[in-house]
């Protein structure tokens, strides 16, 4: 008589479960540890102002991406820099004056500050060695207009660094997403908040860090934002924001620039200054 064949041995339900839920627990552990990975970005400027309803959509879209990731956003209001001493910030994104900003910027180091609402040039010019700016420049906005008017002598086009009529490269979806959650269109200053802390969240993305300095380091190294203009934009040596502006007649875009036939399109650098003061 041949032997019978071994049986499966077979463990309780309640066995298998047991395993299962420690599997399940040890992942739900795993992915609640990544999302307890905060990111706190100060904020110095007006409450509803476009500042800070600009910097509102950038920390709604950061989460959206960061809970992917393993980080969470949270936007800190700070008084001034008094305020901004000490605070446990990546960085800062501020709507202030220039003098404000230059004080701001020696009490938060080594976080950095993103200006979003000042267009000195001075300012520029000092090359605060944490101090950043999304806004363009007074200077940069001049330039856009004098190659407009190069080629265009009557036109009273101004420049602007955003506008809510812009479609290209994903523009156009920015604009609604902006305006279905506040209600008003996206203005340059909303959109250089927007932009500030879009960089600061791509940045965290793609080092798995988010220690302040090296934030900062990152930001000012060989980076390629977009921010919806459709060129590659990075910071220069005086933490400029190089990026392409818009020319608007009444509320029409008209040109952008670096305007083609007078400079090349490609060269962010024919738009603002790009040396320090000495």
């Amino acid at each position: 008589m041949s032997p019978s064949p071994a049986r499966p041995i077979r463990r309780p339900v309640h066995a298998w479960l047991a395993v299962l839920c420690i599997v399940l627990l040890a992942a739900s552990t795993a992915s609640g540890a990544r999302e307890t990975r905060q990111v706190r970005i100060g904020f110095v400027g007006a409450d509803s102002s476009d500042a800070m309803r600009g910097a509102s959509q950038g920390i709604d879209e950061a989460n959206a991406q960061g809970r992917f990731l393993g980080w969470q956003y949270e936007l800190v209001p700070l008084a001034d820099a008094a305020a901004a001493r000490g605070a446990e910030v990546a960085v800062i994104v501020a709507d202030a004056a220039p003098a404000a900003l230059r004080e701001l910027a020696a009490a938060a180091a080594p976080s950095a500050v993103i200006n979003v609402g000042a267009t000195d040039d001075a300012l520029r010019a000092a090359c605060l060695p944490n101090l950043l700016h999304t806004l363009p420049s007074a200077a940069m906005l001049a330039d856009a207009e004098a190659q407009w008017r190069h080629k265009h002598a009557d036109s009273p086009a101004t420049a602007r660094a955003w506008h809510e009529s812009f479609r290209k490269y994903a523009a156009a979806q920015l604009n609604r997403r902006y305006e279905a959650r506040h209600g008003k269109p996206m203005s340059d200053v909303a959109w250089a908040a927007w932009a500030a802390v879009k960089l600061v969240s791509n940045t965290i993305a793609t080092s798995d860090e988010a220690i302040p300095a090296r934030v900062h380091e990152l930001m000012r190294g060989d980076i390629a934002f977009d921010g919806q203009k459709g060129a590659d934009m990075d910071f220069r040596d005086t933490g400029q924001l190089r990026q392409p502006l818009l020319l608007v007649d009444g509320e029409t875009i008209v040109g952008e620039a670096p305007v083609r036939g007078v400079a090349d399109p490609g060269d962010l650098d024919t738009l603002g200054r790009g040396a320090c003061a000495k």
